[in-house]
């Protein structure tokens, strides 16, 4: 049927008018914001319906293949078994770079063929469709041309294992927004048809021709042994990574970061920590290249131990990474540095874990935490135009629970990261399409966090970005992102910084009050990073310092890292069930990792602020690092002069595990 009003409903539950003229932000009822979802609409169908359209009673057609669900609190039609077709998508769940699968909906009256569409497309916040990398290329940036070609070799693995590839050949289905490459929809690929490294040389041949002049000879010759060599992929993954490093490494890179945790105005107890924390953190070489959001787990008995412990941790073991990189005069893999903040978290979660059986803390009482992390890492590296830069411009991002990260510029907001809950378990186990299992009573519930269980049960994801824009990244607790506030408001309260108006710290201020008058159940954490690239200073920055200062520092205060350790355990502020569980010696033996036992059911454990449940899936994910052992060891092999002075605060059971070479 043709429309004849275009209108959109509120999704509050409660309005007593949700109709509303589309393109209005907030119900004129209720004032809740309204939510413009634009979808696309796969396979040949869904193009020969006309704009105006209105499908199933509910889907306006935009444009051609772009369709608005007008009833966007409702769940979408979806079949009781799931479609093979939709599969892939749930298989290969990732939110940047592929679109995510959202429901059905009949062609029209007198054809009942289903049509599959989805979220996540490139389509942008009007309905209008990303550009494509050909329509972008010659106008890109040199570091964006590398980079944009990076990011589809990272997915080509992935894709053909499944049978995609082809995803990646077909030139109108490969968008971008700014640095991110993104799919329009996944392509199968025929089983005649065998696609290699050579199919993606052919294709990128059209593109390095008109490169820009910094990057084309290299661009070339990494082509040309695609399309004529079997060439391994992992050999043109090296080449491409150190092109995209030489050329990023031309650009200046000045960071400005600033945090604070708020205790919120209903709660009596904050279980939220962060890094860099105004209220206690100044100027040290880590401010620059490190921040952390942690939000507690298991109440006033030991949420805000566990988000504490995680932070100090996380940095004693930061100080040695970067020192290493420091010293080092090749560059390190991603792949090795990706193991190292994978090792880094399983020692923490075992520090946790320790703790709570100590007291043997069962189920609920257990305490965890989420965490989200970045790390920028300054490595050394040769440019394109032969001098020696100081910092690669590697960002790496981890992050376990809810707690999230966004990267914000002036023309986009994008959320990096996935919450480790059930909703996420159920897609990525491909059970359910996220929008229906978000309707579960239990869709909010952690399947991950530190401290619950044995590393071996954490599923790690550890990504890697270059900074090769302005930009801000936002760490948050959800104090601030529940009920998607960030992706509301956050023109109003980052283009200040980024246009020189507002200083990082009054806006990680204006944040907490947005948390506090919106979400207010909650305590919440907010860390900024400024990250500027271009030549002009927008906003008053701490100028980087010399990396061998840096490197002096380090050293310098390994020692102040460790007394505050030690205070951990003395804290003034916490309760008495806290400071009972800080006090405990970790007597247990982490180098044993205890078997998982696919029988025991989830624990349970609750966020009693907002009465979160903690899910841990027992005996499903095991993977390869060996947490406790191998991070120690690691960071033996770094500062075995820091580890041995750690050891001696440990007590004599601990200290048997830690390789001090006695």
């Amino acid at each position: 049927m043709i429309s004849t009003q275009l209108i959109i409903f509120c999704i509050n539950p409660r309005c007593n008018s949700p109709i509303n003229p589309m393109g209005d932000s907030v119900c004129a009822s209720c004032q809740t914001p309204l939510v413009h979802r634009y979808l696309w609409a796969t396979g040949s169908l869904s193009a020969q319906i006309p704009p105006g359209t209105k499908v199933a009673d509910r889907y306006e057609v935009i444009k051609q293949q772009i369709w608005l669900d007008t009833q966007p609190g409702l769940p979408p039609d979806v079949p009781e078994e799931l479609p093979t077709e939709v599969i892939p998508y749930l298989q290969l769940y990732q939110r940047l770079h592929l679109p995510q699968a959202y429901g059905f909906a009949s062609n029209l009256e007198e054809d009942t063929t289903d049509i599959l569409l989805l979220e996540n497309a490139p389509i942008d916040k009007t309905g209008n469709i990303y550009p494509t990398i050909v329509e972008t290329w010659e106008e890109a940036t040199a570091v964006r041309q590398v980079y944009w070609l990076w990011q589809i070799l990272q997915l080509w693995t992935p894709l053909a294992e499944l049978g995609f590839s082809r995803s990646l050949l077909v030139a109108d289905n490969l968008r971008v927004e700014g640095w991110c490459v993104r799919l329009l929809e996944l392509y199968q690929t025929p089983a005649d048809e065998k696609l290699s490294l050579q199919n993606l040389g052919e294709c990128w041949q059209f593109w390095v021709v008109s490169a820009k002049a910094s990057v084309a000879k290299g661009l070339q010759n990494i082509v040309q042994q695609m399309c004529e060599t079997e060439i391994e992929l992992e050999t043109i993954n090296i080449q491409l990574n150190n092109l995209l490093l030489a050329v990023a490494a031309e650009l200046p890179l000045v960071l400005k970061v600033a945090g604070s945790t708020d205790i919120g105005p209903m709660m009596a107890q904050n279980e939220d920590a962060c890094y860099p924390n105004s209220l206690s953190d100044l100027d040290e070489p880590l401010l620059r290249h490190l921040s952390i959001v942690c939000d507690g787990i298991g109440g006033h008995e030991g949420g805000e131990v566990a988000s504490q412990l995680a932070v100090q941790s996380v940095k004693l073991q930061i100080r040695a990474l970067l020192a290493e990189v420091t010293e080092q005069t090749v560059l390190f893999p991603p792949e090795l540095l990706q193991e190292q903040l994978e090792a880094s978290l399983r020692v923490v979660n075992n520090l946790i874990c320790a703790r709570n059986n100590e007291q043997k803390r069962q189920g609920r009482e257990r305490m965890a935490t989420t965490i989200v992390m970045a790390l920028q890492v300054p490595q050394r590296v040769q440019t394109s135009t032969g001098w020696q830069s100081n910092n690669t411009h590697e960002l790496y991002l981890a992050n376990v629970g809810d707690s999230r990260a966004y990267w914000i510029t002036r023309n986009y907001c994008q959320l990096l990261t996935i919450d480790d809950d059930v909703a996420t378990r159920e897609v990525r186990l491909a059970k359910s399409l996220y929008r229906k299992a978000l309707f579960r009573p239990d869709a909010s519930a952690l399947t991950q966090a530190l401290g619950t269980r044995d590393s071996e049960s954490l599923r790690l994801k550890v990504q890697r970005f270059i900074l090769e824009e302005d930009g801000i990244l936002l760490l948050c607790s959800d104090g601030l992102s529940d009920r998607n506030w960030v992706e509301q408001s956050w023109q109003d309260y980052a283009i200040p910084v980024l246009t020189g108006q507002m200083t990082v710290e009054d806006a990680v201020r204006n944040w907490i009050n947005l948390a506090n008058e919106k979400n207010g159940r909650d305590n919440t954490s907010v860390v900024l990073t400024y990250c500027r690239v271009s030549p002009e200073y927008l906003v008053p920055v701490t100028p980087a310092l010399p990396e061998e200062i840096i490197e002096a520092e380090i050293q310098e205060e390994e020692q102040e890292e460790l007394e505050e350790l030690e205070k951990l355990e003395e804290p003034t502020s916490f309760t008495e069930s806290s400071q009972a569980l800080l006090d405990l010696d970790l007597d247990l033996d982490l180098s044993e990792e205890p078997p998982l036992n696919p029988e025991i059911p989830p624990t349970l454990i609750t966020k009693p602020k907002r009465g979160k449940r903690l899910v841990m899936l027992g005996g499903v994910l095991v993977l390869l690092v060996g947490g406790t052992s191998l991070g120690l060891f690691a960071w033996w092999q770094i500062n075995p002069q820091g580890l041995q002075q750690m050891c001696r605060q440990l007590p004599e059971k601990v200290q048997s595990v830690c390789p001090t070479g006695k």
